[in-house]
């Protein structure tokens, strides 16, 4: 029986990452710097960590209440996607082919082939974005409006689509295997976000004991979104009202109206959410939390220890920062080279260092 561990008080470091295939990205706005991990095939755990300056330390105004809410949107929006192109740099793994389409992009534009496949891989996802969660709840409160004159119950069914339709979106695409792996890495980034908000050592023993639910998920902050649009929006179309004297809104109108309250909508979000994570842990802090609590029920499984070891790798990586993170990495985790030859050579020799030690067990 191992021995209760005493929980230390720990100074607050707003860390927080993504998982991503086979692996974690933590960031550290503290020590400016986003570390990735990730477990190649090989079983060697590889890490790298880059200085990141907040763009509100070059320019304030971005660091503003609500303002900061919708810079961190974009932020978060184009540094995921190269996250994940990073990331499977380190993990080795064969990319798919580009398209005609984006190889003529690249030809016509003098890029580089795989920044047009980001470029277009971002594109993508902000136009099915819009049609999930803004074309097709239009079009229901469109629908709506045929039957009811109430502003109120119309952006109701609006929101209650957006949510709906997220809920939906996570259920299903949890049963892609690849997926479900990532929904393992993302329990384990949370679990040791946790632990070492508890100021416990960062090991897979004190790590797995926590909770893979966090109150600072990106998850809570979509559910976040989807609600507070309901109340923006009801506020709008009375405004609406009153203004121009517009009973009901067509189904461009209340598009257009839907992108420019947008930036509103997730600035007010952002501080909603820092403001629950922040706030104790009182009865209606948990019931104001609750349900984005628990919509990471569909985005988070349970990870093992080996799953959590790389999420403690990039945690360690990022509290080190980039200049020092090198000297300070775990026994049989690995500055990532930033050559696939480098890393494949080094996976050979540790799978040749392997086999002895297997012949010996056998024999």
């Amino acid at each position: 029986m191992s021995a209760k561990i005493e929980k230390k008080k720990c100074p607050y470091q707003d860390i927080g990452g993504q998982a991503v295939m086979e692996g974690v990205m933590m960031q550290s706005p503290a020590n400016e710097s986003i570390a990735i991990a990730v477990r190649r095939p090989s079983g060697r755990i590889v890490v790298t960590c880059e200085k990141n300056t907040p763009l509100s330390k070059k320019h304030p105004w971005m660091g503003w209440p609500v303002i900061r809410g919708c810079v961190n949107m974009v932020i978060m929006l184009k540094m995921g996607m190269q996250t994940l192109d990073r990331s499977t740099q380190m993990l080795g793994v064969m990319e798919e082919e580009p398209t005609k389409f984006e190889k003529w992009l690249a030809e016509k534009l003098g890029a580089k082939i795989d920044k047009v496949v980001m470029a277009v891989a971002m594109v993508l996802a902000v136009v099915l974005s819009l049609f999930l969660f803004v074309a097709l709840p239009t079009g229901a409160a469109t629908l709506a409006g045929l039957f009811t004159d109430s502003r109120l119950v119309i952006n109701l069914v609006s929101g209650i689509t957006r949510v709906a339709i997220l809920i939906l979106y996570m259920w299903g695409i949890g049963f892609v295997p690849d997926i479900k792996r990532v929904f393992m890495y993302h329990g384990a980034e949370h679990k040791t976000v946790y632990c070492n908000e508890a100021g416990l050592p960062l090991t897979p023993e004190n790590a797995k004991q926590f909770s893979r639910l966090h109150p600072r998920c990106g998850t809570a902050f979509l559910f976040l979104v989807m609600i507070i649009s309901i109340l923006i929006g009801a506020v709008a179309d009375e405004l609406i009202f009153m203004i121009f004297g517009i009973e009901k809104l067509s189904f461009l109108l209340r598009f257009g109206r839907s992108l420019l309250l947008l930036p509103v909508v997730t600035g007010v979000s952002y501080e909603v959410l820092k403001a629950l994570a922040h706030a104790g842990d009182s009865l209606i802090v948990r019931v104001l939390r609750w349900p984005g609590m628990k919509l990471q029920l569909l985005t988070t499984r349970e990870p093992d220890e080996k799953m959590l070891e790389v999420a403690i790798a990039s945690m360690k990586a990022a509290k080190a920062g980039a200049a020092n993170y090198k000297k300070q990495l775990d026994p049989g985790v690995y500055a990532y080279s930033g050559s696939e030859e480098a890393e494949a050579a080094a996976d050979k020799t540790d799978e040749t260092q392997e086999e002895p030690q297997a012949e010996e067990k056998q024999a």
